[in-house]
């Protein structure tokens, strides 16, 4: 059996033009090399991957498995910014930007609305994952994150409290 750094070698330079050709991103190929190695070496180890021979389709499958969900988290994203980002507001290309006028914005919520907006949209959980973390119903988190989303559009539009 070859070792896993060896595996690595093998795999990387697949991976990596896998990514470039779907994603058209050297950063991105990059990133999707990290996550794949790094699923296909937790899954030898855990022994869900027995059949070497069956490796190449397994890596095969976890790269599209990996641009996908990519892909779901980009539309989301987009589909939540054209939702609650007022029209006139400008949003630009860099990923920080816009974050001055955010940033007061999620320190004036409460605690527990910034923890449930943070682990929705940034750590990208379900309501379930974020009512197991929080001890709360799947329904208290939709209602929390649903008042908290109100303050902050009213925050960013200036519109009175």
């Amino acid at each position: 059996m070859e070792n896993e750094e060896d595996l690595c070698r093998a795999f990387a330079p697949r991976i990596r033009l896998y990514g470039l050709r779907h994603l058209r991103d050297e950063q991105a190929a990059a990133d999707l090399v990290q996550q794949v190695l790094l699923i296909m070496i937790e899954s030898l180890r855990a022994g869900k991957v027995r059949d070497l021979d069956k490796l190449p389709s397994f890596v095969l499958g976890t790269c599209r498995m990996v641009v996908l969900e990519s892909r779901r988290g980009s539309s989301r994203r987009e589909r939540l910014l054209e939702k609650y980002l007022p029209r006139d507001w400008a949003v630009s290309p860099e990923p920080l930007a816009g974050l001055d006028r955010l940033a007061p914005c999620l320190r004036a919520l409460a605690e527990r609305e910034r923890t449930v907006i943070m682990l929705t949209f940034y750590e990208e959980h379900s309501s379930d994952m974020v009512g197991r973390s929080l001890g709360l119903s799947n329904e208290n988190v939709r209602v929390i994150r649903h008042r908290a989303l109100g303050h902050l559009r009213k925050c960013i539009t200036g519109a009175a409290k």
